[in-house]
């Protein structure tokens, strides 16, 4: 950025909060529903858990990395726009999947009931029978070739089994013998000599494939879930850079114009976003009808609504306020930031707080729509149910005034965390289309007074210039973290127990946590703020646990007269130890 170029700070916030609107309201478009997709596909719960679980994890682990690789090259705007693309791309990949199980196609466009699902099984498994009525799997179009329905058995694979194309020649239909047919054991023989004279053609047997003769010794279900999860992993990985990247460079570019102070203002953008999205997704798709059983709109418009979006958002991130600060290196902030939360016992306990509510907040956002549509409710009342959620959540801050008169940045965690606990309960009793709606008004609490809780808890732990940094341990790490880890255990808990008994086990481990939360932060030691005056006149050799001469010097009084007119200035940290030389 040029030195003698004007900087336009109200044109660069409005950019960023526009880009920060569309990109939630395309994410909301469809992964609020992407699991119910994952359900028409044929996948259990336990599968649907390990998908969703790999997605959280990749984006933890990518996000910093790929952050991190576009500051040292200087290719934030391209890293931006190659992510809003190829993201894209890759979901709309998974539209090329086809489910599992024909059955499921009838019941993906009856929605209205729990006829939706196919027969629960043992612990409320939803698709039991993948391979239909009379024990055979349909071909999968477009990944896996066409299959009589018998498969001969001298192709050496396991019955029921569906070939892949290019592993093996297609093998033309033995013609029948005119003069010898009886003969069982001559034509056995000549069924053999065919089947090592195609191994031989092809290189070997089916076993020597690679992955796809692997893939292809599985049943269809495992199949499909094979080919979601490596999709959902490359959309993991194109999608995990672009939040990190984008707020960034729009960081740098404040802070280079001396604005820092007002990059918090773009946040409500993403809950108004997520909201319109979420909202307007649901309405849509309930007022369409199924033109071709599972494989019409009901299922394809979450995914082309999505890609519509992120196509308007492309021309914006070509225009978004990036800059790149050479002179600050930032490369050790996560670091830094982890050793600051783990040496203060408050900051722990507000990270494992953060940890478990992402676990919770995971099984919620992966089966809450399942729980829905076993009692009838179509995307309608879940897109709105979503959305109440959303914009409840949105709506904290003319409270928090209020609440921080009431309860402190504690017992609003603690609170936080029940009121999470009590919104999984309400949702393991769910008994009609528009139940849920309750529900979601909790979360203004289980999200809007948790982390703003959180963000209380950020300024008391961080040293000036590492806030954004710890901010980004609670809201970033700990989530993704608790996400994936709750995604894993909470899809082979539902696979075992059910829906219903997931969400009580979440809501009864949420209440136990407050319980323990609050004794544990009546018995931790409480943080002192920095004397910086004596911060600055002490030599950092010299230490003493006295607090005998604490008094007050020309800079304290001004601290404290300046406090009522600027907030910026209230920072906390570690408690020190040092004293001033007399």
């Amino acid at each position: 950025m040029a030195r003698n170029k004007q900087i336009d700070i109200k044109r660069a916030l409005a950019l960023a909060g526009t880009f920060n609107f569309l990109r939630c309201w395309s994410a909301a478009c469809l992964l609020p529903f992407f699991t119910l997709y994952l359900r028409q596909l044929g996948l259990t719960p336990a599968m649907t858990g390990i998908v969703m679980g790999t997605k959280h994890l990749l984006t933890l682990v990518w996000s910093p990395l790929a952050s991190l690789l576009s500051k040292h090259y200087d290719k934030r705007r391209a890293v931006i726009v190659c992510s809003l693309v190829c993201s894209t791309a890759a979901v709309l990949l998974l539209l090329l999947i086809p489910p599992a199980d024909v059955n499921a196609k009838t019941a993906a466009c009856n929605a209205s009931g729990p006829s939706a699902a196919s027969t629960h099984g043992q612990g409320g498994d939803p698709v039991t029978n993948s391979t239909g009525p009379a024990g055979t799997k349909p071909p999968l179009a477009g990944v896996v070739a066409a299959a009589p329905a018998k498969t001969p058995p001298e192709t050496g694979s396991a019955p029921g089994t569906i070939p892949l194309p290019g592993l093996k020649e297609e093998t033309p239909s033995p013609r029948p013998s005119q003069e010898d047919a009886p003969a069982a054991d001559r034509g056995r023989t000549a069924h053999s000599a065919a089947a090592r004279s195609r191994r031989s053609r092809s290189g070997g047997p089916q076993e020597g494939g690679g992955f796809l003769g692997s893939l292809n010794a599985l049943d269809t279900q495992h199949q499909v879930f094979f080919l979601v999860l490596l999709t959902v992993a490359v959309w993991a990985s194109a999608s995990a850079p672009l939040e990190w990247t984008a707020d960034d460079g729009l960081y740098d570019y404040l802070d280079y114009a001396d604005a820092s102070d007002r990059y918090g203002s773009t946040g409500p953008w993403d809950l108004l976003g997520a909201a319109c999205g979420v909202g307007g997704v649901g309405v849509l798709v309930s007022q369409l009808s199924c033109l071709v059983a599972g494989r019409g709109p009901r299922s394809a418009v979450h995914f082309y609504c999505h890609a519509a979006v992120a196509a308007l958002a492309l021309p914006v991130a070509m225009y978004l306020p990036l800059y790149l600060n050479k002179k600050r290196d930032r490369a050790g902030g996560l670091l830094k930031a982890l050793r600051l939360v783990r040496g203060s016992p408050r900051a722990l306990l507000c990270g494992v707080t953060t940890l478990l509510a992402g676990a919770a907040g995971s099984n919620l956002d992966n089966f809450l729509l399942w729980q829905m549509q076993d009692h009838g409710s179509s995307e309608l009342h879940m897109g709105l149910a979503l959305a109440l959620a959303l914009l409840s959540q949105a709506a904290f801050p003319l409270l928090a005034g209020g609440v921080a008169k009431l309860l402190s940045p504690g017992r609003a965690l603690a609170v936080g965390a029940a009121s999470l606990g009590l919104q999984c309960l309400y949702c393991s009793f769910l008994w009609g289309p528009w139940a849920a709606l309750p529900a979601q008004l909790l979360s203004c609490f289980s999200g809007g007074a948790l982390w703003w809780a959180v963000a209380l808890q950020c300024e008391d732990v961080a040293t000036p210039g590492a806030e954004r940094s710890v901010r980004r341990v609670y809201g970033q790490l700990c989530v993704h973290l608790g996400g994936g880890l709750g995604s894993f255990a909470g899809g082979f808990v539902a696979q075992r127990f059910g829906l219903a008994w997931l969400f009580r086990g979440v809501a009864v481990g949420l209440a136990l946590w407050g319980a323990c939360l609050l004794l544990l932060q009546w018995k931790a030691p409480r943080q002192r703020r920095i004397n910086y005056s004596r911060l600055l006149a002490a030599d950092g050799s010299e230490a003493s646990d006295s607090e005998s001469e604490q008094e007050r010097d020309w800079l304290d009084k001004a601290m404290e007269v300046d406090k009522s007119n600027n907030n910026n200035n209230n920072y906390y940290g570690r408690r020190t130890s040092s004293r001033a030389p007399q």
